[in-house]
């Protein structure tokens, strides 16, 4: 069949140009794996299916609206809307509690309770990853002074020293890797919880 032979891009592609059938084809391709995902997290058939339904919904509105860019990466980025549909789920119904991000970059230290739910350890941990692997988008230096920070709990005086910079351009470094890691965020469309 040759629907097997057809890469997701170019499907996405057909869909774009008005192949419905191609839309198909990849629901079809992917649907065992995105729903049992879905599942696993939200341990619950009815909201699974919902939370399924909306991510194909916000994947047709987003190709139709020609904002999809992930070239060849047609499941991690579907995957990647069903996680965020999960966490709103969750902050929906209250089972994770809020914080407030600021300057601190207290993100890290999101969730306190000794006691995490599963929902919550794996919200945690998602959050966490995804902000690891943003950081490494971020310009040498600016990454360099975030790494010290907030990963090895360096003073900016000690990053200065290490750096050999002022201790001003240590905190100008990490005031713009801040800034870019909020826009990076945004960007892809990575839901933190808030």
């Amino acid at each position: 069949m040759e629907s097997k032979q057809t890469t997701d891009g170019v499907l996405v592609s057909n869909y774009i140009n008005g192949n419905e059938k191609s839309l198909e084809i990849l629901v079809i391709r992917h649907k065992q794996r995105i729903f049992s995902f879905i599942l696993s997290k939200v341990l619950d058939k009815e909201i699974a299916e919902d939370i399924f339904q909306d991510t194909f919904i916000k994947v047709i509105n987003t190709l139709k609206r020609g904002k999809y860019n992930e070239e060849g990466k047609f499941l991690p980025w579907t995957m990647r809307i069903a996680h965020n549909l999960i966490i709103d789920h969750f902050r929906r119904n209250k089972r994770i509690p809020k914080f407030n991000n600021t300057d601190e970059f207290d993100i890290f230290d999101v969730l306190s309770d000794e006691m995490l739910s599963v929902e919550n350890q794996i919200i945690k941990e998602q959050i966490l990853g995804d902000v690891r692997n943003l950081v490494y988008e971020l310009p040498e230096d600016q990454k360099e002074v975030l790494i010290m920070r907030m990963y090895k709990d360096m003073s900016f005086k000690e990053i200065a020293e290490n750096t050999d910079v002022s201790i001003n351009t240590a905190l100008g470094r990490m005031r713009y890797a801040l800034i870019n890691l909020r826009k990076l965020i945004e960007k892809h469309h990575i839901v933190l919880v808030n």
